[in-house]
């Protein structure tokens, strides 16, 4: 059974993002695919302060909830990360456990499936949806789309569970995210193997 993992990044837990997330979740469930919905939480989360621990340990050196995942990251097949929309960005919070999961755990993301989901009020989310879509894009993971790019709009979950456009999008995320896991699964057992990457190169434009 596939299992996605959704992030809740908004400092409130049962906010506009939280029920967006429900959405694309109630579709993934009833499409036979295992979710774990979790929340950052509305305290602080510490930045990566580019010590390099985990490039020897695999953990980050701070211990919350950034080292839970990396501990099941393996047994994930999808991410979904969604947040809020502040000043046409991500949540502090989110962006802050996002750098350091990925700075962490980025060798182990390729081939997982990724999808942003973006919560405001009036503007601002194309920015933000941007924002969380290069977290997969410089992972190798391949990110699931919808019929229209993955916000809703409201200032209350009330509000949120109005746009019914922006509902509609969630469930088509959950569909297409479903369908792409269900191929994966289908290719993986047919023999199709996972992609062969070249050595990474790094080019320094400084000379």
């Amino acid at each position: 059974m596939s299992s996605v993992l959704l992030i809740n990044g908004s400092p409130n837990q049962y906010g506009c993002t939280y029920t967006a997330l429900c959405e694309v979740q109630g579709v993934l469930e009833k499409r036979g695919v295992k979710t774990q919905l979790i929340w950052v939480g509305h305290q602080p989360v510490a930045g990566c302060i580019a010590c390099g621990n985990c490039r020897k340990t695999g953990r980050c050196v701070f211990e919350d909830q950034v080292n839970q995942v990396l501990e099941q990251l393996d047994g994930f097949d999808g991410i979904i990360a969604g947040s809020p929309v502040y000043y046409a960005a991500t949540s502090g919070q989110i962006t802050c456990f996002l750098n350091r999961l990925f700075y962490a755990g980025g060798s182990r993301m390729a081939g997982k499936l990724g999808a942003a989901v973006v919560s405001c009020r009036r503007g601002g989310a194309a920015s933000a949806f941007d924002q969380l879509n290069k977290y997969f894009t410089i992972s190798n993971m391949p990110v699931v789309s919808s019929q229209y790019w993955n916000q809703v709009h409201g200032n209350t979950p009330e509000e949120v569970r109005q746009d019914e456009e922006g509902l509609q999008i969630m469930r088509t995320l959950g569909e297409n995210m479903a369908w792409m896991l269900q191929n994966i699964q289908a290719g993986r057992a047919s023999g199709v193997g996972s992609p062969v990457y070249e050595p990474r190169i790094g080019t320094n434009f400084i000379r």
